[in-house]
């Protein structure tokens, strides 16, 4: 007998109620009073160059993957953070992680590409499960398996590229990012850097939130080089440009109160301390919680203080 489930479809981030307040100044010390959809930089000191650690990627190894000739899970790097998996199917295809009460839903290809996803939940026993689609919106599993993670750290889900933040060595804002390590000088340099150059060269697509379809998955280079994107482009970009430079980054899905807007966002983690700006401090040895998609937009708040106002539900 075939064990169905029925995965709701999620609309990732359309953020089609975003409101752009009026011109202000930003709570950084970065950017001059902004006037419409422009922006000017303020002159800032070279500091030299911020040394980044090696690249982290996400990598398939098919040898030590388990399941059939269809349906292939990779558990050989769970303690780096993520899980590989490919399928081949003429029907769709999940993807599931289970951890205690904690499941993720993913959208999987369903001719052979292989996908990266994070371990976001932490040590203990995961459970993995392949599903085919079957009728309407049910899925039947097809292949599972279980196994205990003990990562390396617990930033490794965050160092490395996935499906929801993809990336290569050689894309374009990696490239970016290691020039703007020229002269960002320590790791919170690295973040103004990243943070300055898509919240001046990124603006707010609403003809692309109002047209969304569920499915949708960023890919950070595109978003960089039209210059246009929803939250999720946003948080995408930022979270691919500071992972290559080895800064743990999540990429947050949830709600914004008031108004319960579904949004996307990134939170950073460092270790410095003594970071003070104009108006809220970035705090040390703990994760900082960013929000590029209203800041590029014209409003104050980039570090959204104590985030009593964010409710996470999804990380990534």
């Amino acid at each position: 007998m075939c064990f169905l489930i029925a995965l709701s479809a999620l609309l990732f981030c359309g953020c089609g109620r975003l409101q752009v307040l009026d011109e202000g100044q930003t709570p950084l010390g970065w950017f001059t009073k902004r006037t419409g959809a422009s922006a000017e930089l303020l002159q800032e000191e070279d500091l030299g160059p911020y040394t980044a650690p090696p690249f982290a990627d996400s990598v398939y190894h098919p040898e030590h993957a388990v399941g059939d000739a269809e349906h292939h899970i990779d558990l050989s790097s769970l303690s780096e953070g993520y899980v590989a998996v490919s399928a081949s199917s003429a029907n769709r295809m999940k993807f599931q992680v289970l951890k205690d009460e904690l499941v993720y839903n993913y959208d999987l290809a369903s001719d052979g590409t292989v996908s990266f996803f994070p371990l976001q939940s932490g040590d203990g026993l995961y459970r993995f499960r392949i599903m085919e689609n079957v009728v309407d919106n049910k899925y039947a599993e097809v292949c599972s398996v279980s196994s205990e993670v003990l990562l390396a750290d617990e930033f490794q889900p965050f160092l490395r590229p996935s499906d929801y933040v993809p990336y290569t060595r050689d894309s374009l804002c990696v490239q970016k990012a290691q020039e703007l390590a020229a002269t960002a000088g320590d790791e919170l340099g690295m973040v103004k850097a990243v943070f300055r150059f898509v919240c001046t060269g990124v603006s707010y697509d609403t003809v692309k939130a109002s047209k969304l379809t569920s499915g949708y998955m960023p890919i950070p280079d595109e978003t960089m080089q039209t210059g246009k994107g929803i939250c999720f482009d946003y948080a995408a970009l930022v979270g691919a440009m500071l992972r290559s430079q080895g800064i743990p980054t999540k990429e947050i899905f949830g709600y914004v109160s008031p108004g319960g807007l579904y949004h996307a966002w990134n939170m950073f983690y460092t270790a410095q301390t003594g970071w003070v700006t104009v108006s809220y401090e970035v705090r040390g040895a703990r994760w900082n919680r960013l929000d590029l998609t209203f800041s590029a937009n014209g409003a104050d708040g980039t570090f959204i203080g104590d985030g009593g106002n964010y409710t996470d539900v999804y990380i990534y």
